[in-house]
């Protein structure tokens, strides 16, 4: 990925964020009445306005440096979402078989994480390139693996085994972890009064996803 620091914004200040997935849809109005709907991105793009998080100075001092280490919207970085971080639900623990990540060959030695998200009318496979280093967990066949059979690139997801511990033909992969979403600012410039900020009225601070 160019031009991407592997450092997180702010935890205080991301987890007061708002935003979340956004999709894009062509609706056509047919002359019949109906409607025809058009998928335009295959995948979702995450947006958010840490602007929200903003509670305090000493916050809003983190917000402006961060931003000017990041030299506005020329490098990435790690952003914790405040509600969508992790393998399995809000609330509940990371287990190495919450999600499956592939079927194994005898051959292949490297899997992509990724995150799908489905109910009884459909799904969606979400690829997760930004894992928080030394929260990743491996099963094979629903049995943990040690880390010492597999290690895992947090700069881009990938689980790799080792010689060998390369899972055997049919052998279903899993793996749980906690991830960072991958973005950066979408403005190269953060207005600042401190009238206003006293006030109450907060800095918008957009940030959007960056998909690998």
């Amino acid at each position: 990925m160019n031009g991407f620091h592997e450092v997180r914004f702010p935890l205080r200040v991301a987890l007061g964020s708002s935003g979340g997935p956004v999709r894009r849809t062509d609706i056509v109005n047919l002359s019949n009445g109906r409607e025809q709907r058009n998928q335009r991105w295959r995948d979702s793009r995450r947006s958010y306005d840490a602007g929200s998080g903003v509670r305090s100075l000493a916050d809003l001092y983190a917000v402006l440096e961060f931003f000017e280490a990041r030299r506005g919207q020329l490098y990435g970085f790690r952003f914790r979402d405040p509600v969508d971080w992790a393998s399995c639900p809000p609330g509940g623990t990371v287990a190495a078989t919450d999600q499956i990540i592939g079927t194994g060959d005898g051959v292949t030695a490297s899997f992509q994480l990724v995150k799908t998200y489905q109910d009884a009318g459909g799904g969606w496979t979400r690829r997760i390139v930004k894992p928080v280093q030394g929260t990743v967990l491996v099963s094979v066949d629903g049995v943990a693996v040690s880390g010492a059979a597999y290690s895992v690139d947090a700069a881009t997801g990938m689980v790799n085994f080792a010689a060998g511990h390369v899972p055997g033909s049919g052998a279903l992969i899993e793996a749980g972890y906690e991830f960072d979403v991958p973005v950066r600012f979408d403005i190269d410039r953060i207005d600042v009064n401190l009238a206003h900020f006293d006030a109450g009225r907060i800095p918008t601070i957009p940030l959007t996803e960056i998909l690998a």
